[in-house]
Protein backbone atom coordinates (compact mmCIF):
# COMPACT_ATOMS: atom_id res chain seq x y z
CA UNK A 1 0.00 0.00 0.00
CA UNK A 2 1.15 3.35 -0.87
CA UNK A 3 2.13 5.70 1.56
CA UNK A 4 0.46 9.40 1.04
CA UNK A 5 1.78 12.34 2.88
CA UNK A 6 -0.80 14.20 5.19
CA UNK A 7 -0.14 17.22 3.38
CA UNK A 8 -2.34 15.63 0.39
CA UNK A 9 -5.41 15.90 2.45
CA UNK A 10 -7.62 19.04 3.26
CA UNK A 11 -9.95 19.23 6.01
CA UNK A 12 -13.19 20.65 4.81
CA UNK A 13 -15.48 20.25 8.16
CA UNK A 14 -18.98 19.67 8.23
CA UNK A 15 -21.35 21.38 5.83
CA UNK A 16 -24.40 22.19 8.65
CA UNK A 17 -26.36 23.82 5.65
CA UNK A 18 -26.85 20.14 3.77
CA UNK A 19 -29.55 19.53 6.69
CA UNK A 20 -31.67 22.50 6.29
CA UNK A 21 -35.28 22.01 5.01
CA UNK A 22 -35.80 24.06 2.20
CA UNK A 23 -39.26 24.12 2.30
CA UNK A 24 -41.36 23.57 5.39
CA UNK A 25 -43.80 20.66 5.01
CA UNK A 26 -47.48 22.02 3.35
CA UNK A 27 -50.70 19.55 3.31
CA UNK A 28 -52.18 18.85 0.58
CA UNK A 29 -55.17 21.44 1.07
CA UNK A 30 -52.84 24.04 2.07
CA UNK A 31 -50.91 23.75 -1.11
CA UNK A 32 -54.49 23.83 -3.09
CA UNK A 33 -55.20 26.79 -1.62
CA UNK A 34 -51.76 28.27 -2.29
CA UNK A 35 -52.27 27.70 -6.16
CA UNK A 36 -55.52 28.68 -5.72
CA UNK A 37 -55.07 31.84 -4.85
CA UNK A 38 -52.67 32.53 -7.23
CA UNK A 39 -55.23 32.79 -10.14
CA UNK A 40 -56.78 36.13 -9.17
CA UNK A 41 -59.70 35.41 -12.09
CA UNK A 42 -60.79 32.37 -10.07
CA UNK A 43 -60.61 34.71 -6.54
CA UNK A 44 -63.02 36.99 -8.57
CA UNK A 45 -64.97 34.62 -9.28
CA UNK A 46 -65.03 33.60 -5.54
CA UNK A 47 -65.83 36.75 -4.63
CA UNK A 48 -69.11 36.83 -6.57
CA UNK A 49 -70.50 33.48 -5.36
CA UNK A 50 -70.11 34.87 -2.28
CA UNK A 51 -72.00 37.98 -2.87
CA UNK A 52 -74.68 35.92 -4.62
CA UNK A 53 -74.80 33.59 -1.85
CA UNK A 54 -75.18 36.71 0.69
CA UNK A 55 -77.99 38.15 -0.95
CA UNK A 56 -79.68 34.94 -2.01
CA UNK A 57 -79.87 34.31 1.83
CA UNK A 58 -80.29 37.93 3.08
CA UNK A 59 -81.95 39.72 0.18
CA UNK A 60 -85.60 38.99 0.21
CA UNK A 61 -85.69 40.69 3.31
CA UNK A 62 -83.30 43.51 3.05
CA UNK A 63 -86.05 45.06 0.40
CA UNK A 64 -88.53 45.05 3.16
CA UNK A 65 -91.22 43.26 0.94
CA UNK A 66 -92.60 39.69 0.86
CA UNK A 67 -91.23 37.93 -2.48
CA UNK A 68 -95.34 36.60 -2.60
CA UNK A 69 -96.53 40.72 -1.50
CA UNK A 70 -98.90 42.10 -4.01
CA UNK A 71 -99.22 45.97 -4.37
CA UNK A 72 -102.08 46.59 -7.08
CA UNK A 73 -100.83 50.27 -7.29
CA UNK A 74 -97.43 49.71 -8.14
CA UNK A 75 -97.57 47.55 -11.60
CA UNK A 76 -94.70 47.87 -13.65
CA UNK A 77 -92.92 49.81 -11.69
CA UNK A 78 -89.56 50.83 -12.74
CA UNK A 79 -86.53 50.75 -10.64
CA UNK A 80 -86.55 53.29 -7.94
CA UNK A 81 -85.81 54.27 -4.31
CA UNK A 82 -89.16 51.97 -3.70
CA UNK A 83 -88.62 49.18 -5.14
CA UNK A 84 -84.82 48.72 -6.15
CA UNK A 85 -85.36 46.41 -9.10
CA UNK A 86 -88.99 47.36 -10.13
CA UNK A 87 -92.61 45.39 -9.77
CA UNK A 88 -93.34 42.91 -11.95
CA UNK A 89 -97.17 43.29 -13.36
CA UNK A 90 -98.74 41.94 -10.10
CA UNK A 91 -96.88 44.84 -8.18
CA UNK A 92 -94.82 42.25 -6.54
CA UNK A 93 -91.01 43.52 -5.52
CA UNK A 94 -88.55 41.93 -7.85
CA UNK A 95 -85.86 42.71 -5.72
CA UNK A 96 -87.09 40.18 -3.49
CA UNK A 97 -88.58 38.10 -5.87
CA UNK A 98 -84.81 37.94 -7.70
CA UNK A 99 -83.33 36.60 -4.67
CA UNK A 100 -86.10 34.41 -3.73
CA UNK A 101 -85.75 32.61 -6.73
CA UNK A 102 -82.04 32.55 -6.69
CA UNK A 103 -82.57 30.17 -3.48
CA UNK A 104 -84.53 28.28 -5.60
CA UNK A 105 -82.06 27.93 -8.35
CA UNK A 106 -79.26 27.11 -6.43
CA UNK A 107 -80.78 24.80 -4.80
CA UNK A 108 -81.85 23.14 -7.85
CA UNK A 109 -77.92 23.48 -9.63
CA UNK A 110 -76.29 22.37 -6.32
CA UNK A 111 -78.21 19.06 -5.35
CA UNK A 112 -78.96 18.34 -9.09
CA UNK A 113 -74.73 18.49 -9.67
CA UNK A 114 -73.71 17.06 -6.53
CA UNK A 115 -76.58 14.10 -6.76
CA UNK A 116 -75.29 13.65 -10.34
CA UNK A 117 -71.17 13.67 -9.75
CA UNK A 118 -71.67 11.20 -6.77
CA UNK A 119 -74.26 8.57 -8.57
CA UNK A 120 -72.14 9.05 -11.80
CA UNK A 121 -68.83 8.87 -9.94
CA UNK A 122 -69.52 5.20 -7.92
CA UNK A 123 -71.38 4.00 -11.38
CA UNK A 124 -68.24 4.47 -13.74
CA UNK A 125 -65.78 3.90 -11.16
CA UNK A 126 -67.62 0.07 -10.51
CA UNK A 127 -67.61 0.22 -14.54
CA UNK A 128 -64.18 0.35 -14.82
CA UNK A 129 -62.30 -1.14 -12.09
CA UNK A 130 -64.30 -4.46 -12.66
CA UNK A 131 -63.90 -4.20 -16.65
CA UNK A 132 -64.91 -7.29 -18.91
CA UNK A 133 -68.35 -8.32 -19.04
CA UNK A 134 -69.50 -6.42 -16.29
CA UNK A 135 -68.07 -2.86 -17.99
CA UNK A 136 -69.85 -4.24 -20.99
CA UNK A 137 -73.56 -4.70 -19.24
CA UNK A 138 -73.24 -1.04 -17.36
CA UNK A 139 -72.39 1.04 -20.09
CA UNK A 140 -75.25 -0.53 -22.23
CA UNK A 141 -77.35 0.44 -19.64
CA UNK A 142 -76.26 3.41 -19.13
CA UNK A 143 -76.68 4.18 -23.11
CA UNK A 144 -80.52 2.78 -22.38
CA UNK A 145 -80.96 5.24 -19.51
CA UNK A 146 -79.55 8.24 -21.39
CA UNK A 147 -81.54 8.28 -24.56
CA UNK A 148 -84.55 8.52 -22.62
CA UNK A 149 -85.19 12.38 -23.24
CA UNK A 150 -85.57 13.95 -19.67
CA UNK A 151 -88.59 16.16 -20.56
CA UNK A 152 -90.75 12.87 -20.57
CA UNK A 153 -89.28 11.81 -17.49
CA UNK A 154 -90.28 14.99 -15.83
CA UNK A 155 -93.76 14.76 -17.05
CA UNK A 156 -94.39 11.32 -15.81
CA UNK A 157 -93.09 12.41 -12.19
CA UNK A 158 -95.31 15.18 -12.64
CA UNK A 159 -98.51 12.91 -13.17
CA UNK A 160 -97.48 9.91 -11.30
CA UNK A 161 -96.51 12.12 -7.84
CA UNK A 162 -98.90 14.93 -8.20
CA UNK A 163 -96.70 17.40 -8.00
CA UNK A 164 -94.45 20.13 -9.66
CA UNK A 165 -92.39 20.73 -6.41
CA UNK A 166 -88.39 21.29 -6.19
CA UNK A 167 -88.28 17.76 -5.16
CA UNK A 168 -89.76 16.21 -8.15
CA UNK A 169 -88.03 18.62 -10.43
CA UNK A 170 -84.15 17.66 -8.87
CA UNK A 171 -85.72 14.10 -8.80
CA UNK A 172 -86.60 14.13 -12.74
CA UNK A 173 -83.63 15.89 -13.81
CA UNK A 174 -80.99 13.50 -11.99
CA UNK A 175 -82.28 10.49 -13.42
CA UNK A 176 -80.47 10.73 -16.35
CA UNK A 177 -77.97 13.96 -15.16
CA UNK A 178 -75.72 11.28 -13.70
CA UNK A 179 -74.43 9.89 -17.19
CA UNK A 180 -72.58 12.01 -18.68
CA UNK A 181 -70.56 12.30 -15.29
CA UNK A 182 -70.47 8.05 -15.61
CA UNK A 183 -68.99 7.89 -18.64
CA UNK A 184 -66.21 10.72 -17.89
CA UNK A 185 -64.99 9.01 -14.67
CA UNK A 186 -64.88 5.78 -16.06
CA UNK A 187 -62.93 6.96 -19.02
CA UNK A 188 -60.33 8.28 -16.48
CA UNK A 189 -60.48 5.32 -13.72
CA UNK A 190 -59.47 2.89 -16.82
CA UNK A 191 -56.39 4.85 -17.14
CA UNK A 192 -56.13 4.78 -13.54
CA UNK A 193 -56.66 1.49 -12.63
CA UNK A 194 -53.19 -0.08 -13.65
CA UNK A 195 -51.26 2.60 -11.81
CA UNK A 196 -48.74 0.78 -9.33
CA UNK A 197 -50.56 2.27 -6.05
CA UNK A 198 -53.87 0.36 -7.47
CA UNK A 199 -51.92 -2.90 -7.84
CA UNK A 200 -49.98 -2.25 -4.40
CA UNK A 201 -53.65 -1.69 -2.63
CA UNK A 202 -55.15 -5.16 -4.67
CA UNK A 203 -52.44 -7.01 -3.27
CA UNK A 204 -52.82 -5.95 0.39
CA UNK A 205 -56.35 -7.27 -0.26
CA UNK A 206 -58.15 -4.11 0.22
CA UNK A 207 -61.88 -4.28 -0.79
CA UNK A 208 -62.62 -2.72 -4.37
CA UNK A 209 -65.24 0.08 -3.46
CA UNK A 210 -62.58 0.85 -0.76
CA UNK A 211 -60.28 1.58 -3.92
CA UNK A 212 -62.37 2.94 -5.77
CA UNK A 213 -63.50 5.94 -2.97
CA UNK A 214 -59.78 6.15 -1.78
CA UNK A 215 -57.37 6.00 -4.26
CA UNK A 216 -59.17 6.16 -7.83
CA UNK A 217 -62.39 8.94 -7.22
CA UNK A 218 -59.36 11.63 -5.57
CA UNK A 219 -56.79 10.97 -8.43
CA UNK A 220 -60.00 12.57 -10.95
CA UNK A 221 -60.69 15.12 -8.41
CA UNK A 222 -60.34 17.77 -10.39
CA UNK A 223 -62.35 16.57 -13.73
CA UNK A 224 -65.02 15.93 -11.33
CA UNK A 225 -64.99 19.26 -9.95
CA UNK A 226 -64.78 20.93 -13.67
CA UNK A 227 -67.90 18.77 -14.38
CA UNK A 228 -70.08 19.65 -11.05
CA UNK A 229 -69.22 23.39 -12.05
CA UNK A 230 -70.43 23.26 -15.67
CA UNK A 231 -73.67 21.02 -14.00
CA UNK A 232 -75.10 23.70 -12.14
CA UNK A 233 -75.45 26.01 -14.84
CA UNK A 234 -76.61 23.43 -16.78
CA UNK A 235 -79.62 22.14 -13.96
CA UNK A 236 -80.36 26.38 -13.67
CA UNK A 237 -81.20 26.49 -17.46
CA UNK A 238 -82.98 23.40 -17.33
CA UNK A 239 -85.44 24.53 -15.09
CA UNK A 240 -85.90 27.77 -17.24
CA UNK A 241 -86.67 25.85 -19.68
CA UNK A 242 -89.09 23.79 -17.53
CA UNK A 243 -90.98 26.74 -16.12
CA UNK A 244 -91.20 28.10 -20.08
CA UNK A 245 -93.57 25.06 -20.72
CA UNK A 246 -95.17 24.93 -17.51
CA UNK A 247 -93.40 22.30 -15.71
CA UNK A 248 -91.27 24.32 -13.37
CA UNK A 249 -91.48 25.90 -9.85
CA UNK A 250 -95.09 27.51 -9.35
CA UNK A 251 -96.37 30.39 -8.31
CA UNK A 252 -96.26 31.90 -6.15
CA UNK A 253 -92.73 30.33 -5.36
CA UNK A 254 -90.38 31.57 -8.02
CA UNK A 255 -86.89 31.03 -9.48
CA UNK A 256 -84.82 32.91 -12.06
CA UNK A 257 -86.07 30.78 -15.02
CA UNK A 258 -89.52 31.62 -13.66
CA UNK A 259 -89.36 35.16 -13.47
CA UNK A 260 -87.30 35.09 -17.03
CA UNK A 261 -89.97 33.63 -18.61
CA UNK A 262 -93.01 35.45 -17.09
CA UNK A 263 -90.94 38.43 -17.92
CA UNK A 264 -90.65 37.33 -21.74
CA UNK A 265 -93.92 38.56 -22.68
CA UNK A 266 -93.13 42.21 -21.07
CA UNK A 267 -90.46 42.79 -23.14
CA UNK A 268 -90.99 45.07 -25.12
CA UNK A 269 -92.46 47.61 -22.98
CA UNK A 270 -90.49 46.37 -19.41
CA UNK A 271 -87.33 44.84 -20.23
CA UNK A 272 -85.73 45.75 -16.63
CA UNK A 273 -88.35 42.29 -15.88
CA UNK A 274 -85.83 40.50 -17.55
CA UNK A 275 -82.42 41.85 -17.25
CA UNK A 276 -81.90 41.29 -13.58
CA UNK A 277 -82.97 37.44 -13.42
CA UNK A 278 -81.15 37.08 -16.90
CA UNK A 279 -77.97 38.32 -15.70
CA UNK A 280 -77.89 36.67 -12.28
CA UNK A 281 -77.95 33.43 -14.52
CA UNK A 282 -75.17 34.68 -16.38
CA UNK A 283 -72.60 36.09 -13.72
CA UNK A 284 -73.83 32.42 -11.93
CA UNK A 285 -72.37 30.46 -14.88
CA UNK A 286 -69.60 32.97 -15.85
CA UNK A 287 -68.14 32.86 -11.89
CA UNK A 288 -68.32 28.77 -11.85
CA UNK A 289 -66.65 28.62 -14.57
CA UNK A 290 -63.90 30.88 -14.14
CA UNK A 291 -63.65 29.19 -10.13
CA UNK A 292 -63.76 25.43 -12.02
CA UNK A 293 -60.84 26.16 -14.12
CA UNK A 294 -58.96 27.67 -10.76
CA UNK A 295 -59.98 24.64 -8.79
CA UNK A 296 -58.94 22.51 -11.55
CA UNK A 297 -55.14 23.42 -11.89
CA UNK A 298 -55.41 23.83 -8.24
CA UNK A 299 -56.45 20.24 -6.92
CA UNK A 300 -54.26 18.91 -9.94
CA UNK A 301 -51.65 16.52 -7.94
CA UNK A 302 -49.22 16.28 -10.94
CA UNK A 303 -49.02 20.12 -10.86
CA UNK A 304 -47.72 20.20 -7.09
CA UNK A 305 -44.51 21.46 -6.81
Amino acid sequence: MQNIPKEKFTIVGIDKGAEVIARPHVSYMKDVWRRFRKNKLAIVALILLVLLSFFVIFGPSISGYAFEEVDPGARNASPSAEHWFGTDSLGRDLFARVWQGGRVSLIIGFLGAIVSAVVGCLYGGVSAYFGGKVDTIMMRVLEIVISIPYLIIVILFSIVLQSKGLFTLILAMTITGWCGTARLVRGQMLQLKSQEYVLAAQALGVSPLRIIIRHMIPNTLSVIIVNITFAIPNYIFSEAFLSYIGLGVQSPNTSWGALASSAQAQFMFYPFQLFFPAIMIAITMLAFTMMGDGLRDALDPRLRK
